[in-house]
């Protein structure tokens, strides 16, 4: 028996057949399948479509007008199943990715570069910002997955699930002529008495949060929120300021970048969030960021 969405798929058939028995044949139903799925439709237009003959039937005046209709519902159908299909085999569909600004330089574009070679029917719409915003975004059901460095102690919010992808260390940037610019690794107290060049006045909701909880307070002496203006003051000799490892790659040239010891050096956890049951094509993009964050691991200095 078809699905009451192919009453017009088996309109079509008798019209084109001009009999009842000849369509149930094409379509592979019983004849009185047919005849009752042709009455049902003309029971919902309110007028017969077919004009009964001896031998068959034909199309009556109502049929007529509703043949162009059909055939339109039908290509519609038709449009949603390969739509639906390709979803389903990532041939199509859209991504809605989000990720705070660091994660840009290096893990979300290598990981989209793997991606839209695998998967290049579907487009990838990006946006940046802050973390929580986008764990806002997709517990909302506006962003299908981000990457975000989400609070150490509070969980996510409900309807986001998050997925480890590395701990990310924090290197120092000094200014060129600095006098430990030369060295392989600092101590964090042996800069202690530096500017410190900071995002936010709350140095908890800073890259030095893991620093402060185990007892350093540098001194803070200009506030930047973008890492232009940052890196700008630490050429300048202004200060020194905490870099994230994924981007140490896009640092100008006149700042050097120095490796913090192993027992002071704060880390960031950097996740993935998506709903809990994410979109076939989010699932696939999680699973080339886990790759992705694998290699970028591996060329980390610690």
């Amino acid at each position: 028996m078809p699905h009451s969405h192919g009453l017009y798929e088996v309109f079509l058939a008798v019209a084109r057949a001009g009999s009842f028995t000849a369509a149930a044949r094409q379509l592979g139903y019983t004849q009185s399948a047919v005849s009752r799925q042709i009455q049902s439709l003309e029971d919902e237009v309110g007028a017969e479509l077919f004009e009964r003959l001896p031998r068959g039937v034909r199309l009556s005046e109502a049929g007529r007008v509703l043949v162009p209709h059909a055939e339109a519902v039908r290509d519609r159908l038709a449009t949603a199943r390969a739509e639906v299909e390709a979803l389903r085999s990532l041939d199509g569909g859209l991504l809605r990715l989000g990720s705070f600004s660091s994660a840009t330089a290096a893990l979300v574009p290598r990981a989209q570069a793997a991606f839209r070679e695998r998967h290049p029917g579907v487009t990838v719409s990006r946006v940046e910002g802050p973390s929580v915003k986008h764990l806002r975004l997709v517990a909302a059901g506006e962003e299908d997955l981000a990457v975000v460095g989400p609070p150490q102690d509070a969980p996510p919010p409900p309807g986001v699930t998050l997925h480890h992808l590395l701990d990310e260390p924090m290197l120092v940037a000094l200014a060129r002529g600095h006098a430990r610019a030369g060295r392989r690794s600092v101590r964090l107290a042996e800069l202690a008495d530096e500017e410190w060049i900071v995002g936010n006045e709350r140095l908890e909701d800073t890259l030095f949060r893991p620093a402060v909880a185990a007892g350093f307070r540098p001194r803070t002496g200009l506030l930047a929120h973008d890492w232009i203006a940052k890196l700008g003051a630490v050429a300048a000799g202004l200060g020194v300021t905490l870099v994230p490892a994924l981007a140490a790659a896009s640092v100008r040239p006149d700042v050097t970048l120095v490796t913090i010891h192993p027992e002071d050096v704060p880390y960031r956890r950097i996740c993935a969030a998506t709903p809990p049951a994410p979109t076939v094509a989010a699932s696939a993009f999680l699973a080339v960021l886990r790759e992705t964050a694998r290699k970028l691991t591996d060329s980390m200095p610690y």
